[in-house]
């Protein structure tokens, strides 16, 4: 259905309190158009994974700010796969240093936004990279 709109899971893994960024995204997303599910805190890889193939997500967002990206970002796609799911987009952002952030694109993170990335640039990389699941 070419009409069909993407639906975007944004979840903050992890520990970490700070959500303001993640709710920033997830709205700019919906005035983009997409359909957003935001999981809110304290979201274990598990619960993001199962949440992303209940919910019928086209993509993943992930917001880290934890420091723990290089754990938690794997663990959600290798889930995903485990539910047959490994065709979801994943991409995030967060304090992701230059060096992980590239380690992750070959581990198959979609994209890596870091402080500073405009909400327009993200609305406009899911528009351009992220395609509805068959």
């Amino acid at each position: 259905m070419a009409d069909k709109r993407l639906r975007i899971l944004v979840a903050k893994p992890g520990l970490d309190g700070h959500d303001r960024g993640a709710k920033i995204i997830a709205r700019a997303l919906r005035d983009g158009g997409f359909e957003v599910i935001y999981t809110g805190l304290h979201q274990t890889p598990e619960m993001i994974a199962e949440a992303a193939v209940q919910e019928d997500a086209d993509a993943v967002g992930l917001s880290v700010l934890s420091g723990a990206h290089m754990t938690l970002f794997p663990e959600v796609m290798r889930l995903l796969r485990e539910r047959g799911a490994g065709e979801i987009a994943v991409f995030g952002g967060g304090i992701i240093p230059d060096d992980d952030a590239v380690k992750l694109k070959q581990m198959g993170v979609r994209q890596i936004f870091t402080p500073g990335a405009s909400t327009e640039d993200i609305v406009k990389w899911v528009r351009e990279n992220v395609a509805p699941r068959t």
